[in-house]
């Protein structure tokens, strides 16, 4: 028996919908609930799986606010089918949402909802339709079909939904901004025309705190005043700060938040979609966050971001002395900013540890007469050159309002050791070390020049930011090359330099991040800078000894101080530097009053970046070069103990705790240090093409733990990388790999990673496609290696075994398991039980070995075999793979469910066109 659905008129449109489609629909509902609330839910991104029967995901990061002119892509189940929708918001105001898509192969979409007050609630109206491309044809009734009961669902499941909670974390209520899609604004000064979403600093604020009485504030409350002076700062009557979609929050040490942005947020009225925090630690997050919210402002994801940073040490330091708990602000467990950016790791190694250096003041200092050494500088000579260039900083942060130490100190002052300058760690003493007992506050108000415009606020104060970048040294100290270089700060400098089409000469303007002396003469060396230019001194804000080092967020002041420069002397440019841990993450921003001549970008620099190292000897029994030392002291200011790093004769470092130094170990003649040597791990790339060497031919490309941190970081920048799309990982030497390192581990050194596992690979293969190259053997690990890789190319003479048998171990990596997979059982058991190798050309005869070749060609086979794979579409080839890595934990009834949810990713993409594909098939087949 079939049943007819029941006609029911439908009500007028609340609002007249745009346009009429080939195949439309109109579908409405009545809500519990206020317009307000039910809009602000049908609207944001973060509750559209709540009630969107159709949502499957997003192809990239969720949106945030939706802004009249926005775009974003969406992925929907059509017809069961997950494709991707991209959709532009054509309209939207109070009662409004207007999007239209397009989806595969040219079909439109049209979706537009209305609300209006009905009955003590809200009726809810869905207009719009769908058509072009095969919804033209004979598919089309069934398409439209499809849609309308996924939409009939949806808004059955919107009248159920409680609207009765609170709004908080992702599902805090938007504010949606009415706005015209503009063309480009014209920028008075320079008649250049600009880009709306170009982003804008408008306002700018800062917070002195000297009491430490703890009810003068939390560090949020410090930020909520210097936003209140940012909001000040623009001279006009709208609010911006109210209005704000992003609050940026850079985590504070002295009181820490799970999310300040909401905290802050909350204190300053406003109502984000989306809050993002930094890492615990890190003085580079100030200008990661402004680099990463001018990037979404320029996308068009955000229009205006508060950014904001504080420290209340000084309070908290009294508050203990004091024996008075602090009664500042706290949040639920579970509390989470939406996006927390940047990533920390173990700061320190094993011999890093053992020898106590463990702090920054620590590691500065040994750094510091590693740069004497390197200049051959006496202890006086050296002493002079650093308490000059601390003096000239002193001199800035006299005439900066904010600074904690506004007063002027000679360097004979800075030199002199006494009860207010006491030694700490030689070569500083306590007036050339970061002051982090403080507190302050920064804050900055970041839009798109369509906002600023808007908004009316006079051109004369905005400040563009127009390129941001990071990277990151050796993460250990001990593991560079050279401790008086850092190839990530002249690659950040070299990276917003190119983008700006600058010279460092052409920067007037600079604050390098200063927390002790060796921090600024690196930055300035691989800068270009001389430290010494009196017409253009390296810090506008001085220094976080004197201006002051609140935790992470000096750079925050830096930003503040060159924005307020830059408007007294406009078409100038600005460049801030900001460090993280010991010289190990680095961030730069160029600012100017002058427009950007292209779209702001946040550079990754890390890409492709080549870090010279050093492997660590642990508990050397013999003598080296003493390359760098430090000794630290008692309050009391006696010294307390050594710590010595020398290079030994094979290049490697050792690090000893010593008694304190007597005397400058330094001979009067430094001879050459010994070079680094070889890495473990060398990495070429060739276009979309990486290679990755095994690098230790004279133990048979053993791994120890170093090799295994090496190829960890290969695959994970491999990974990371946009422009490359396979790797090829093989041997130095004439054998591919013998596995673990014996004696390494023998001594306790285990190849163990805390992201990819064993052997620095095998728990976690990349999902990007690797080949394997073996010439000679893989044995043990070396094969377990092999097996984590996608393909295996083998020269004819190569041998494949895993004899941990024979030691009574079994091989933990994956080999048994992937054999067990890969392999016929009765061979697959042959190989374990009995530990004895096969031969390439038998395993080729089992499938596998990919190719076998003739000997010493399994690298070039693997290379054209890469090439050929790099040559195909990148989505395509990933999802390929992925389907052939997941389908053996699918069952019969549910595979071609996630076959058709994974093809749909490419079927379904906007940018997919079926007949070119077919086009292209045809042209290969012929």
């Amino acid at each position: 028996m079939r049943f007819r659905r029941r006609a029911v008129p439908a009500p007028p449109p609340v609002v007249e919908p745009p346009r009429l489609l080939s195949r439309p629909w109109t579908l409405s509902v009545s809500v519990a609930a206020p317009p307000e609330r039910v809009l602000a839910h049908l609207t944001d991104p973060a509750r559209m799986a709540d009630w969107l029967v159709m949502h499957s995901g997003w192809p990239a990061a969720p949106p945030g606010a939706l802004v009249e002119g926005g775009r974003f892509a969406q992925r929907v189940k059509l017809m069961g089918t997950p494709v991707e929708v991209r959709w532009t918001v054509r309209g939207l105001s109070g009662r409004t949402v207007w999007l239209d898509g397009t989806g595969p192969m040219g079909i439109e979409v049209g979706v537009y909802l209305s609300v209006a007050p009905s009955d003590g609630g809200t009726l809810v109206r869905l207009d719009g339709g769908v058509q072009g491309g095969p919804t033209d044809g004979p598919l089309g009734p069934m398409v439209a079909r499809s849609l309308t009961e996924a939409l009939r669902a949806s808004l059955e499941r919107l009248a159920r939904a409680d609207f009765t909670g609170p709004s908080s974390g992702s599902d805090r209520t938007l504010t949606l901004i009415k706005r015209e899609k503009p063309g480009t604004i014209r920028h008075l000064r320079t008649g250049r025309e600009i880009d709306p979403w170009t982003p804008v600093i408008v306002g700018i604020g800062q917070c002195r705190e000297r009491t430490t009485n703890p009810a003068a504030g939390d560090p949020v409350s410090l930020a909520a005043r210097a936003m209140e002076s940012a909001s000040t700062d623009i001279l006009i009557e709208h609010n911006l700060v109210t209005s704000a979609d992003t609050v940026g929050w850079v985590a504070s040490v002295s009181w820490q938040y799970p999310d300040g942005a909401a905290l802050l947020a909350e204190r300053v009225g406003a109502r984000p979609a989306r809050t993002v925090q930094t890492g615990l630690f890190g003085g580079d997050g100030p200008l990661r966050l402004v680099n990463d919210l001018a990037a979404a402002i320029s996308r068009g994801e955000s229009r205006i971001a508060l950014i904001a940073g504080a420290e209340a040490a000084a309070t908290a330091a009294a508050a203990e002395r004091a024996g008075k708990p602090l009664d500042w602000p706290t949040q639920p467990d579970g509390t989470a900013p939406t996006r927390t950016l940047g990533t920390d790791r173990e700061p320190n190694n094993a011999a890093e540890t053992a020898a106590g250096l463990v702090s920054p003041l620590h590691f500065y200092a040994l750094i510091e007469n590693a740069l004497r050494r390197r200049d051959g500088l006496s202890v006086a000579e050296h002493r002079k050159k650093i308490t000059e260039l601390w003096s000239r900083l002193s001199q800035a942060a006299a005439g900066n309002m904010y600074a904690w130490l506004q007063e002027f100190r000679t360097p004979e002052q800075l030199a002199t050791v006494d009860g207010d300058n006491r030694l700490v760690c030689a070569p500083y003493t306590k007036l050339l070390a970061a002051n982090l007992q403080v507190n302050q506050a920064s804050a900055l108000i970041v839009c798109s020049a369509e906002v600023a415009r808007e908004a009316g606020i006079d051109q004369r104060l905005w400040i563009f930011p127009h390129v941001g970048a990071h990277a990151t040294d050796e993460w250990h100290v001990t593991e560079r090359a050279d401790l008086t270089r850092s190839p990530a700060i002249h690659a950040i400098g070299r990276a917003v330099l190119d983008h700006t089409r600058l010279t460092i000469d052409d920067i007037r303007y600079l604050d390098l991040y200063a927390c002790f002396p060796s921090a600024v003469q690196i930055a300035a060396a691989e800068l270009g800078l001389p430290i010494d230019d009196p017409e253009r001194p390296l810090t506008v804000t001085g220094g976080l000894t004197f201006a002051g080092g609140p935790g992470n967020n000096y750079a925050g002041h830096s930003l503040a101080n060159l924005c307020f420069r830059l408007r007294h002397d406009p078409g100038s440019y600005g460049l801030a530097t900001a460090v993280g841990w010991y010289m190990t993450k680095h961030a730069a921003t160029v600012l100017s009053t002058d427009p950007p001549v292209g779209e702001f970008r946040d550079i990754d620099a890390d890409i492709r970046l080549h870090r010279p190292t050093r492997s660590v000897a642990l508990n050397a029994d013999r003598s080296g070069i003493v390359e760098a030392y430090t000794v630290t002291y008692r309050r009391d200011g006696t010294p307390e103990a050594g710590i010595v790093t020398e290079i030994l004769d094979d290049g490697s470092r050792v690090v000893r705790a010593t008694e304190p130094l007597d005397g400058d170990p330094f001979d009067d003649t430094p001879v050459a240090l010994p070079p680094p040597g070889e890495p473990p791990v060398v990495v070429e790339w060739h276009g979309p093409v990486t290679v990755i060497r095994l690098n230790r031919p004279a133990v048979r490309n053993a791994v120890d733990l170093a090799t295994a941190r090496g190829l960890e970081r290969a695959i994970d920048e491999f990974e990371a990388d946009p422009d490359a799309r396979v790797a090829v990982l093989t041997g130095n030497g004439p054998m591919f790999c013998a596995g673990m390192d014996l004696k390494a581990a023998a001594r306790g050194e285990y190849p163990i990673t805390e992201g990819r596992g064993l052997l620095g690979l095998t728990a976690e293969p990349p999902r990007k496609p690797l080949i394997a190259a073996v010439e000679g053997a893989a044995l043990a690990g070396g094969f377990e290696l092999a097996l984590a890789a996608d393909l295996i190319v083998a020269a004819e003479d190569a041998l494949f075994g895993i004899p941990e048998v024979k030691r009574g171990l079994v091989a933990a990596a994956g080999g048994v398991l992937r054999l067990a997979r890969s392999l016929p059982r009765a061979t697959a058991l042959e190989l374990a039980l009995t530990g004895e190798p096969m031969p390439a050309r038998r395993l080729h005869d089992l499938g596998l070995i990919n190719r076998v070749t003739p000997v010493g060609k399994a690298y070039a086979t693997a290379f054209d075999l890469a090439v050929s794979i790099a040559a195909h579409p990148a989505l395509a080839v990933l999802l390929a793979k992925r389907i052939v890595d997941e389908q053996g934990d699918w069952t019969s009834a549910e595979a071609f469910d996630h076959l058709s949810e994974i093809a749909g990713v490419v079927l379904g993409s906007a940018s997919f066109d079926l007949p070119k594909a077919y086009r292209r098939a045809d042209r290969e087949r012929s």
